[in-house]
């Protein structure tokens, strides 16, 4: 395998995402899109990477600090995609491998996308392979202009285009492989003759093709993996695109999931096999729910919450950073936080764990085969014994736990 470099831009500011947060740090399903886009190349087998900073970078910067196979680079002002690059050089001018340049907002990527260019770029023995898609509204993108062999000719970018360059439907999603000397050789050469007077990485592609240099394209980018982020909205239509894959992965390894479209699971989350997902049933953050569970409807488990196997949770039950161990039941309004529930527990209908004092977050314990009573209310810090029975109703604190015991129960 070669060397492997990523080049990931990731300065821009986007004004019309009208945020103050750096728009590779917006969440798709529970992950920053920069996130998806640096697990795709260390899945294609990148080496290095390097995330070009603009805009917001220190919050960038700080996400990512203990990621040890990324550098940062601060693009300063904002003039283009190619001087993006530019701003690179220095960690690039001793290096002899291939080049990945992508954007840092396209969380759609794929690592086949990745690995099929790459594969092309080496059998080709290609100086730049790009891939390409071809949508049926082009509108916003640069278009790839080919001979009449099919031959790449270049990439003219939307706002330079002539209205027969428009109606093109080969566009440019912005996945490149350059080998990094061509890369160099052609970033000495750019120079910002185009209508915003920027410095375009496309003329990269241009300047190496009129070098001699051989370039190819491939058409291997999926239509739905264009939707890049440039507003809200887009980013809506991100999230629905990748909770379908989220969604469509646990399906094919055996999760139930009753009503896809009126279900949200967190790209985080584990489901196990002949689990049941009601409908509204909402899962966010790093969720481990088991196998032979039912979850829903209209239940919601929030970040560091585990179920083991055959565990129920029903309609309007909340559970928070909490263990609920094999067979425990919590069908009905109920909140769990901060707990550890174990074996054969019944929880009943409207019962909650007090876990916060005013003050600070503090843990309830339960112990195995307890019954815990319609509406009662469970004051942490506490420990309940295994075996005890809590009567509906009640309010339970460490104190009166004491009193509750395995000899009570009926």
């Amino acid at each position: 395998m070669a060397d492997r470099i990523a080049v990931i831009l990731a300065a821009g500011m986007s004004t019309r995402m009208n945020t103050q947060l750096p728009k590779v740090l917006h969440e798709v399903c529970g992950r920053p899109m920069l996130d998806y886009v640096l697990d795709a190349c260390r899945q294609a087998g990148v080496d290095r990477i390097i995330v070009v900073v603009g805009y917001g970078k220190d919050q960038v910067i700080e996400r990512y600090k203990e990621c040890t196979d990324v550098v940062f680079v601060e693009q300063v002002e904002q003039k283009g995609t190619g001087h993006a690059v530019m701003c690179c050089v220095s960690h690039l001018s001793d290096f002899e491998g291939e080049v990945l340049i992508l954007c840092g907002d396209a969380p759609l990527i794929r690592t086949e996308t990745l690995s099929t260019l790459l594969e092309k770029h080496e059998s080709e023995r290609a100086a730049v392979t790009l891939a390409t898609t071809v949508l049926d509204n082009p509108q916003g993108y640069g278009r790839i202009v080919r001979d009449s062999y099919g031959n790449i000719q270049g990439i003219v970018e939307e706002n330079d285009c002539t209205p027969e360059q428009r109606r093109i439907k080969e566009v440019n999603p912005s996945y490149y492989c350059f080998d990094s000397q061509v890369l160099l050789e052609a970033l000495d050469r750019i120079t910002p003759n185009n209508v915003k007077n920027e410095y375009y990485l496309t003329d990269a592609l241009r300047l190496s093709i009129t070098s001699g240099h051989k370039v190819v394209a491939v058409t291997a980018v999926p239509s739905e993996d264009c939707v890049g982020v440039n507003n809200r909205m887009q980013l809506s239509q991100v999230s629905k695109i990748m909770q379908e894959r989220i969604q469509s992965k646990l399906m094919d390894n055996g999760v139930t999931i009753v009503d896809p479209p009126n279900t949200w699971i967190d790209v985080r989350a584990e489901i196990g096999q002949d689990t049941v997902i009601e409908p509204f049933t909402y899962i966010h953050g790093q969720v481990r729910v088991g196998r032979n569970c039912r979850i829903g409807p209209f239940a919601y488990l929030r970040d560091r919450t585990s179920l083991h196997d055959d565990v129920v949770l029903g309609v309007f039950t909340e559970v928070k950073d909490s263990t609920l161990m094999e067979g425990v039941r919590a069908r009905h309004h109920s909140y769990i936080g901060d707990a550890r529930i174990g074996r054969n527990v019944n929880v009943g209908a409207g019962s909650l764990t007090a876990n916060f004092n005013g003050h600070e977050i503090v843990a309830t314990e339960i112990g195995d085969d307890c019954f815990i009573g319609s509406g009662a209310v469970l004051i942490a810090p506490l420990r309940i014994e295994a075996g005890s029975h809590v009567e509906p109703g009640s309010v339970v604190s460490q104190q009166q736990a004491h009193a509750l015991g395995a000899e009570e129960r009926p």
